[in-house]
């Protein structure tokens, strides 16, 4: 397989160090410097792009991948007030496409648990949910994508009607969601229920980014000869 990088920051960088140990070619690496690929000369030879770039520029390369019928994989966040605009491109275009917020088969099955507790826990209110995320210096987005996939999951089960990061928010129906920025964590992810006779946690915490990575080469391995929008789940068979 050979693949585009769009995006050669550390997730680029890990990603092509799994790649090549599959056995799979990184034809292009799309950097700051180099931010789009209408520049590259060798479409032809691009099986999937893998886009973990900047938010500023993900949109604009994922629409002109999809324009050349070349799947696209993405894990940038930022940019997804767009998503739809890519679906339907996607759908126009009869190419692939694939989103996720967090391509770790760890958090993917998280993400399971997490639907699965709050259907549980919903019927009974004395218990007060809350969430904590923690992830290194270098990250750019408040809160993480995988935090607002998680948020968004409670919500659809009723036990929030919106999420906040604001520590000074009042409003009782909104999920507070805790920010920490330290040096040098992967990403943690924390999910807590809290009652006044107990308490229930869930949590995630990543090692390194080799399963972020490892989950997008698989992605990318999956996608190849299918059309539509897919997500993790698809990939995973959840």
């Amino acid at each position: 397989m050979k693949i585009a990088l769009l995006g050669y920051g550390r997730m680029g960088k890990a990603i092509e160090e799994i790649a090549i140990d599959r056995g799979h070619e990184i034809v292009a690496r799309i950097s700051p410097s180099h931010k789009t690929l209408k520049d590259l000369s060798d479409l032809d030879r691009v099986d999937v792009a893998i886009d973990f770039s900047l938010p500023e520029s993900a949109y604009e390369n994922i629409c002109f991948c999809l324009e050349q019928g070349i799947p696209v994989i993405s894990g940038t966040t930022g940019w997804l007030e767009r998503y739809e605009e890519v679906v339907k491109k996607c759908e126009e275009q009869n190419a692939s496409f694939l989103y996720s917020s967090n391509f770790s088969l760890g958090v993917n099955l998280f993400f399971e648990l997490n639907k699965k507790l709050a259907e549980l826990i919903g019927p009974f209110d004395q218990y007060k949910v809350q969430m904590k995320e923690v992830h290194h210096l270098q990250k750019l987005d408040a809160p993480s994508g995988t935090a607002i996939s998680l948020a968004e999951q409670l919500i659809d089960k009723k036990l929030a009607s919106n999420w906040t990061i604001d520590p000074k928010d009042q409003d009782l129906e909104n999920l507070k969601i805790e920010v920490v920025r330290e040096e040098g964590i992967p990403g943690t992810h924390e999910i807590k229920y809290d009652s006044e006779v107990d308490d229930i946690v869930i949590r995630h915490t990543a090692h390194n980014r080799k399963g972020f990575a490892l989950g997008a080469v698989i992605a990318s391995e999956w996608i190849q000869n299918k059309s539509g929008v897919f997500s993790m789940r698809d990939v995973l068979n959840l």
